[in-house]
């Protein structure tokens, strides 16, 4: 398994956010069912876990200091239109996109991740490829600019133009792809990124086991409402292997996710 060194150091944290998520308000059911097991994490002792309620409802195990240690994970982090990362957000990046690749790399673990991901697929007879990865935050403005400029040579207002382009290109800083850690997926037998992606083996497969190198379907179906963003199958987001068996497990999307951490960091107490 991918970054299996990890497992050790945050394994007993792990644990109690398994707990506390399977038992979370609200999560969002992922639409990849997932052959691949989650860790064998050490169990902890048994007054270190609250029991459930009689209706399932758990108090969180887990400590401010805990839910905030994993807020600080940098693969965890949320980029989104109401979470955009700033221009110097750093970035090292290593090259993992096929040849017809529009932007051909991710973060240097994210990378490393999906070429091991890759092989592991090709040992089962699927070819899965890195179609588009890290797009800078200064690239993703020049593209918004251009699409926001089309709108405009079409007679819309500013404010019109700015909005319309926003609907097909996220503004710079807000889509996934300027942090590095996001990679838009496809095969051979489907090269076009839409939903069509679904229907494939390559689709199939990463379902059962790209949460072993650390990706996770990041805009499922069920998420729509939560993400603000449409059904994407092709779009796979790397957070660790760690942290996509808890997501996976828990059912949460990252948002779910992130909202119920902070709530924990700030010291509330969370039941489901």
């Amino acid at each position: 398994m991918y970054s299996s060194h990890h497992h050790k150091h945050h394994a007993r944290r792990l644990l109690c956010l398994t707990a506390l998520l399977c038992f979370a308000a609200g999560g969002t059911a992922y639409a990849c069912t997932r052959k691949a097991a989650v860790p064998q994490l050490p169990e902890l002792s048994a007054e270190s876990l609250e029991q459930p309620a009689e209706y399932g409802v758990q108090q969180s195990p887990l400590t401010a200091a805990q839910a905030q240690a994993i807020l600080d994970d940098p693969r965890m982090i949320l980029v989104s239109r109401t979470h955009p990362i700033t221009e110097d957000y750093p970035v090292e990046t290593k090259e993992c996109g096929s040849a017809t690749a529009i932007n051909k790399t991710l973060q240097t673990e994210a990378a490393d991740a999906f070429l091991a991901m890759q092989a592991a697929a090709a040992k089962d007879g699927v070819d899965v490829r890195m179609q588009s990865g890290y797009r800078s935050v200064s690239y993703q403005k020049k593209l918004y600019d251009n699409k926001t400029q089309y709108y405009r040579n079409k007679g819309l207002s500013e404010a019109a133009a700015r909005e319309k382009a926003a609907t097909i290109v996220n503004p710079p800083g807000c889509s996934e792809h300027n942090c590095g850690l996001a990679a838009d997926l496809n095969s051979p037998e489907h090269t076009t990124l839409d939903t069509g992606f679904a229907d494939t083996a390559a689709f199939r497969w990463l379902c059962e086991n790209a949460e072993q190198y650390g990706f996770i379907l990041r805009y499922p179906k069920e998420a729509e409402s939560v993400t603000g963003i449409t059904y994407e199958p092709w779009h796979w987001r790397y957070v660790g292997a760690e942290n996509a068996a808890l997501l996976n497990q828990s059912g949460l999307c990252l948002e779910d996710a992130v909202a119920v951490l902070q709530r924990i960091a700030a010291g509330e107490t969370v039941t489901g």
